[in-house]
């Protein structure tokens, strides 16, 4: 969202831990950065520099400024919310020549469904929740997995940090002192990876959570190139298979485990995708049924969870006219997207002991998107 340049390793950190003069702080929701009368003009000339307006910037509008750190794989940081706050204080709307920044309507005039200052997704921490369960979670060093992982050690599991990316494997843990997490850099699509992360998680696995992932490129079948379809197929789908095949005879001797899968809204339908991803998933959706019902008596649980729009490292282009035209058009009822921690939410529950009574479940965490 930020290019490099927007960088300001001068400024202080600390300016971020509390408001001051005009009220703006890293705890200010994006909305309010941007109506605001210093705020907004600073924003949007730092958006100009990169070559962006703030119209990039509303499917996040309603999150606090400091959480687009975490997002912008550091293009934007502490620093930077800093010296915006500094820029901001000393910003004289009288003296800048520029026309103030248009009011925000009246309550009355908005449209229907943003009528509401909805509150932001707190997360909730449930102590204990997997004391002395061994956990593998894959996609661990970005996105909705590494909210999981983190989700989960903090509730007391041992967890097994899958990942292909070591840098973001050892951010993570970086930021998690002191709990039990095991990297393992790997690639879920060579049994010789997938071997290493069993033997890395021991004897006893209680749950498993097939998080890694890509996006294709939204193409339509008679566009789907060879390596497209074979990429995203090896990455979500045949990587899954492999990883839930070896584990399944750990959780088979113990009549115990939950394995919870991530398919997606292109699990679901056929307007969210790609081809070569749309059937990824849905083909997620068929190994979650199927497994639900062979294993289900033997006390193995498998769900899978079907994200709407999540803001995430994983990013997708339109390389089809075509398709972009098609799906565009159909994503205009596209809920507003949401941080990885409310599907880590989703997630850790069904991983829990908390999900007992569910199984062969594919639970939509999308905002409602699935009832449109």
């Amino acid at each position: 969202m930020f290019g490099k340049k927007d960088k300001a390793p001068e400024a202080s950190a600390a300016t971020t831990a509390g408001a001051g003069s005009t009220g703006l702080s890293g705890d200010t929701k994006i909305k309010d950065w941007l109506a605001h009368p210093q705020g907004g003009p600073i924003l949007r000339k730092m958006l100009a520099e990169a070559g962006q307006d703030a119209s990039q910037l509303k499917p996040v509008q309603g999150f606090a400024m400091k959480r687009l750190i975490p997002m912008s794989k550091g293009q934007f940081s502490e620093e930077k919310i800093a010296e915006l706050v500094a820029m901001a204080e000393a910003y004289d709307p009288a003296t800048a020549g520029e026309e103030p920044a248009a009011a925000a309507p009246a309550a009355e005039e908005q449209p229907e469904d943003e009528a509401f200052d909805l509150p932001e997704f707190e997360e909730k921490v449930t102590d204990g929740r997997f004391v002395g369960k061994t956990l593998i979670i894959t996609g661990a060093g970005s996105g909705i997995g590494r909210a999981t992982a983190s989700r989960v050690a903090r509730e007391g599991g041992r967890v097994i940090a899958v990942d292909l990316n070591e840098a973001g494997l050892d951010e993570f843990i970086a930021e998690h002192p002191g709990l039990d997490i095991v990297k393992v850099v790997a690639n879920i699509t060579k049994q010789e990876d997938v071997d290493a992360v069993v033997a890395a998680a021991g004897d006893v696995i209680d749950g498993l959570a097939n998080i890694a992932g890509i996006m294709d490129n939204m193409t339509p079948l008679h566009e789907v190139t060879d390596e497209m379809w074979d990429k995203v197929i090896a990455v979500n789908t045949t990587g899954l298979f492999k990883l839930s095949r070896a584990v399944i005879p750990f959780m088979l001797e113990r009549h115990a485990g939950s394995i919870v899968n991530i398919t997606s809204e292109a699990g679901l339908r056929g307007s969210a995708a790609g081809l070569a991803y749309t059937a990824s998933k849905h083909a997620v959706v068929g190994i979650t049924k199927s497994s639900a019902f062979m294993y289900g008596p033997q006390g193995i649980r498998v769900n899978a969870v079907a994200p709407g729009p999540v803001i995430t490292g994983i990013g997708a282009s339109f390389d089809s006219p075509m398709a972009a035209k098609r799906i565009q058009t159909a994503m205009a009822v596209l809920p507003t997207p949401v941080g990885p921690e409310s599907l880590a939410a989703s997630i850790s529950f069904l991983l829990s002991d908390d999900g007992h009574n569910l199984n062969g479940v594919i639970l939509p965490s999308d905002g409602g998107w699935s009832a449109v």
